[in-house]
């Protein structure tokens, strides 16, 4: 009866959270896994949702972020979340909150004003703070301080934090003030994990033809075909055995190429070529390697019709190993204060 108890009470002590814009839910896993309860999540992306259910055991809220009252939530001692990063991207239009998405971060900052929890965290693309977009982050940051944060932001890459692949990122945490302490980010020495680390043992994976291949021995391992866009070939897509990946990108299309695939040979500035020519020995990352290389378990199952939902879902996720890191970082804040 004590050991019941006792089981009991500890996960009633578990820090809990809410989930915003929450995706295939990279970044709740690294928070579970720290030992964070996830009590809510939402996500109005159809594409998402049964391997977001599926894996997490949670129902998610499927309306758009503009549709929900704060009434609608529980109360949490954190938010997290990544508001859509299109708006912000370096390779896309940069037209922040001239976009409709972009304008989705003004919900975010909305629930937090009403929630009040005792953290926030939100993930983004450094797009975020380029030169185009710093005076609009500025206001934002400002937004968090006069609803009551104090604020730490870094643009953190993922190879430092012991994950196979080069992502940087924009880190945005904050604290309640009356909690009276500040995030700090962690300065991790991990070894540099590799291609090889991640994805070595896995044997060739099956192309994916048409609809989604059934009954695969290692779930999601298969890989889109097809031809390279000229803006493929504007840059080097192979890494090999020793080095971390390329950033995942959230589309088949530029995944990058497996470490067995033939060398590219830079032409001239933004061209490239195969080798042994274009129909030589190379074929992209599977929906599975690249669900490896963001640190996603083999039993996170990613539940798609067409591959390239697959690829996308990973590629738009934070790897899981960084929102752990940093979760056990705030986990331990929380607990010391």
């Amino acid at each position: 009866m004590l050991l019941t108890q006792t089981k009991e009470m500890a996960t009633k002590e578990k820090p809990t959270i809410i989930s915003l814009f929450s995706g295939c839910g990279g970044l709740d896993l690294g928070f579970v896994k720290a030992g964070f309860n996830l009590i809510y999540a939402n996500d109005n992306d159809k594409d998402v949702w049964e391997t977001f259910e599926k894996n997490h055991k949670i129902k998610l809220d499927k309306r758009s972020i503009v549709d929900i009252s704060s009434k609608d939530l529980p109360d949490a001692d954190g938010i997290i979340g990544g508001p859509p990063c299109q708006s912000w991207s370096l390779a896309g239009a940069m037209r922040g909150t001239n976009d409709s998405r972009g304008k989705l971060f003004y919900d975010y900052l909305r629930i937090l004003a009403d929630k009040k929890p005792k953290f926030f965290l939100v993930e983004n693309v450094p797009g975020l703070i380029s030169k185009t977009h710093v005076n609009e982050f500025n206001k934002i940051l400002e937004e968090f301080n006069k609803i009551g944060y104090n604020i730490s932001y870094s643009v953190v890459n993922a190879k430092d934090f012991g994950i196979p692949q080069e992502r940087k990122r924009v880190l945005v945490i904050g604290y309640r003030k009356d909690l009276r302490i500040s995030f700090s980010f962690p300065q991790f020495n991990n070894k540099k994990s590799s291609l090889r680390d991640a994805i070595g043992d896995l044997p060739n994976s099956i192309l994916y033809v048409d609809k989604t291949n059934a009954n695969l021995k290692i779930a999601n391992h298969e890989h889109m075909n097809g031809g390279f866009s000229t803006r493929y070939l504007s840059r080097n897509r192979k890494r090999n055995w020793s080095e971390s990946s390329f950033t995942i990108q959230a589309s088949g299309r530029h995944a990058p190429l497996h470490p067995n695939s033939t060398r590219m040979i830079k032409e001239e500035k933004d061209k490239w070529y195969f080798k042994d020519g274009i129909r030589s020995n190379y074929r992209r990352l599977s929906v599975r390697e690249c669900a490896r290389i963001q640190t996603f378990p083999d039993n996170f199952i990613f539940y798609y019709g067409n591959v390239a939902k697959g690829y996308k879902m990973i590629g738009n996720a934070v790897p899981v190993m960084l929102a752990e890191k940093i979760a056990k970082k705030i986990r331990l804040d929380l607990e010391a204060n």
